[in-house]
């Protein structure tokens, strides 16, 4: 819940909190808040475990946590696998990919993927991304950079 506070922020709310209630009101204050959290999670586990048994012994396995759709998404797609996703997931090389971006960008020569796998075509399958086009093909519009305008 509070992930995102360091300890600056926590020595700043320490020490408004002993400036609003007071040293001697602080430890009765800490203790009610931790009470009544005690109280709302006791209600909470309650209500949960009310549910389950409401719901019978066909959903025994039921998690509330489920009802979170990132949640959900996880458990149904990444570990079940009916689907074949972890073999279309691990055929992606983005690696290889990037590393052939990085050398278009650098200037450096890569190693063709057709000729790596033995064919000696004279053209390669990736673009040359270096080469700059002088003229339009007949009827071709010119390039839109969406950032430009």
């Amino acid at each position: 819940m509070f992930n995102d506070i360091g300890p600056m922020e926590l020595v700043t709310l320490v020490i408004l909190a002993v400036l609003i209630f007071g040293p001697d009101k602080l430890p009765k204050l800490i203790q009610d808040v931790t009470g009544f959290i005690r109280k709302i999670r006791s209600f909470s586990e309650t209500a949960k475990a009310d549910i389950r048994a409401e719901l019978g012994p066909e959903f025994k396995d039921f998690e509330f946590e489920d009802l979170n759709p990132k949640t959900f998404v996880r458990k149904q797609l990444m570990d079940n696998d009916d689907l074949g996703l972890k073999e279309i997931r691990n055929s992606f090389d983005l690696r290889k990919d990037m590393e052939e971006v990085a050398d278009a960008v650098h200037g450096r020569e890569s190693v063709p993927t057709t000729a790596a796998n033995g064919s000696s075509g004279g053209s390669s399958a990736t673009p040359d991304l270096l080469k700059k086009r002088t003229k339009l093909d007949p009827g071709e519009r010119p390039p839109f950079d969406a950032d430009a305008t």
